[in-house]
């Protein structure tokens, strides 16, 4: 996992909106792209880079293609943003 492109990919509202949207269970391109007044390449570049940062997996069912959250890609974020906050703290406290 790259942190810059995972945290490149949280960036944008309409990616984070998608990984929102994902926590809800598995969803079609399509069923995601109902959600957003975007064109079907945007929500599919969208996506990809969700994809490319490893914060979603996809899923071909016949043929249609299904997206997930990868939450162990989300618990490292997290415990890096912990880390820094625990940083913070204790250079405070000094």
């Amino acid at each position: 996992m790259s942190l810059q492109a995972t945290l490149r990919a949280l960036a944008d509202p309409i990616r984070r909106e998608i990984l929102n949207l994902l926590k809800q269970g598995r969803l079609s391109a399509g069923e995601i792209g109902e959600h957003f007044p975007v064109t079907g390449a945007s929500i599919s570049r969208h996506l990809s880079v969700l994809k490319d940062a490893d914060l979603i997996r996809d899923t071909r069912e016949g043929k249609f293609i299904y997206y997930d959250l990868n939450a162990s890609v989300l618990e490292e974020i997290l415990l890096w943003v912990s880390d820094l906050k625990g940083v913070n703290d204790n250079a405070e406290e000094e």
